[in-house]
């Protein structure tokens, strides 16, 4: 089975991320694509996280009836910070039977030299490098200088462990959480920036999201 993992803080989960788990879901061929929170993001230390539960439901209402995304809680099952090396292992050793495809921004693929064992990511899983064209050639040179022993074929290397790290060109749409969360305090317009079940679930918690994101206007 061929599952792909799009993790992130997801605070908010937003329309971009639905989009790019369906993209890479369709061009992948996967079974499956789990958008998984964070429970505690290691690259994001600060007050206006809301709680893992809570971007746990937005995740939930956001793919409701989207056939082939699910939401996964993985990471809420364990203390300390959500190291993706630490879930990766768990995954390879529990699991073995799956084939994942961990999925990422290009900028954010060449940000990992600074993530916890960050280097060894690729030998854990397959990793899906969701770009626009201008980026290839950084992504390009990037996995040459830090795995220099990949083989290329036209977008997508080969590692010697069997792992593969794959470049692909999907239609992105550049939404930031703190845009989002600005505009919400401001009480301005959500619609087609996040899916209706998570504008809904806002507004109906506006209450609680105030006393982590701010009050509103």
């Amino acid at each position: 089975m061929k599952i792909g993992i799009l993790g992130g803080s997801f605070n908010p989960v937003h329309t971009g991320h639905v989009r790019m788990a369906l993209e890479v879901l369709e061009r992948c061929s996967l079974d499956r694509v789990e958008l998984m929170p964070a429970k505690v993001p290691p690259h994001k230390v600060n007050s206006d996280i809301l709680p893992f539960e809570f971007r746990l439901e937005m995740v939930e209402r956001a793919i409701e009836s989207i056939p082939g995304l699910q939401p996964n809680a993985v990471e809420g099952e364990r203390a300390g910070p959500s190291f993706t090396c630490d879930t990766l292992t768990c995954y390879r050793t529990e699991q073995p039977e799956i084939e994942t495809y961990f999925i990422m921004g290009a900028s954010t693929f060449l940000e990992l030299p600074k993530w916890r064992r960050g280097v060894d990511i690729p030998d854990l899983t397959n990793l899906v490098v969701v770009h626009r064209w201008e980026a290839a050639a950084s992504v390009a040179e990037f996995v040459g200088r830090n795995w220099p022993q990949a083989l290329q074929d036209a977008n997508l290397w080969r590692l010697p462990g069997g792992t593969t790290i794959e470049l692909v060109d999907t239609p992105r749409l550049d939404i930031k959480g703190r845009y989002l969360r600005r505009r919400w305090r401001e009480r301005k317009s959500l619609a087609l920036l996040v899916p209706p079940g998570v504008e809904a679930m806002l507004e109906e918690r506006a209450d609680e999201i105030e006393t982590h994101w701010g009050k509103r206007i």
